[in-house]
């Protein structure tokens, strides 16, 4: 299954490859010439229905975690001062995707969609410590039973030219449903309570819809969640 955003690019694509193979075979007499050329092309389609593909996945619906948005690896796990909505310190958690991740982005949880809005910006690195709030970017605020007020960032990257966000306020967000989609990108921040546990590690790899990024604290219990 593929994402619905990369359809007329994947039909374009074998469109290409296969005007290309054909001439490649017709109109190339060096035999390894011709090989490679045809072998070339092949690679590009493959790396494009890579890229684009969206598989399907169930989420266990849980009021008490919030799963990861995406496929990639956890590069940053730190308390900040987050100033576009809340004002106040925040767990954030980043994951990285390289290219050969899967870019769709699922919401983390379950809500109403509060606030989502889009930042024109720059094309830094995704590891870079500026891109959060340099790049351009989305950011969505889903208002959770458990967790309050959480967000989410998707952040473009040096590649990434196009993010598409389906997050409209005042909608429903279903824990695993798609939000959104990254071209070539590269980035995902969440922004969670202070109170709450963080289920994951630096480097960790993570899979959208089913890793646990972090789980809920019931207030009135004196264990104090921790890294």
């Amino acid at each position: 299954m593929f994402h619905r955003e990369g359809q007329s690019i994947i039909l374009t694509t074998f469109f290409i490859v296969g005007i290309g193979v054909l001439l490649a075979h017709f109109f190339i007499d060096i035999i390894w010439l011709k090989w490679f050329v045809q072998l070339f092309l092949l690679v590009v389609l493959i790396l494009i229905l890579q890229f684009f593909r969206n598989p399907k996945r169930r989420a266990n619906k849980n009021f008490d975690e919030i799963l990861s948005p995406v496929d990639g690896k956890v590069v940053v796990i730190e308390e900040v001062m987050e100033t576009e909505y809340f004002n106040e310190m925040r767990k954030q958690v980043s994951i990285f995707m390289s290219p050969i991740n899967v870019h769709v982005t699922r919401y983390p949880a379950s809500g109403t969609i509060k606030y989502s809005k889009y930042h024109p910006g720059k094309y830094l690195v995704a590891w870079h410590p500026k891109s959060s709030e340099e790049n351009e970017r989305t950011s969505v605020v889903v208002r959770t039973p458990k967790f309050g007020d959480i967000l989410f960032r998707q952040v473009a990257g040096a590649l990434a030219r196009r993010i598409i966000n389906y997050a409209e306020k005042g909608e429903s967000a279903q824990q695993g449903d798609d939000s959104g989609f990254i071209k070539f990108g590269s980035r995902v921040d969440l922004y969670l309570p202070l109170d709450c546990k963080i289920n994951v590690s630096l480097n960790q790899k993570v899979k959208g819809a089913h890793t646990c990024i972090a789980t809920f604290v019931n207030p009135n219990e004196k264990e104090k969640a921790t890294y």
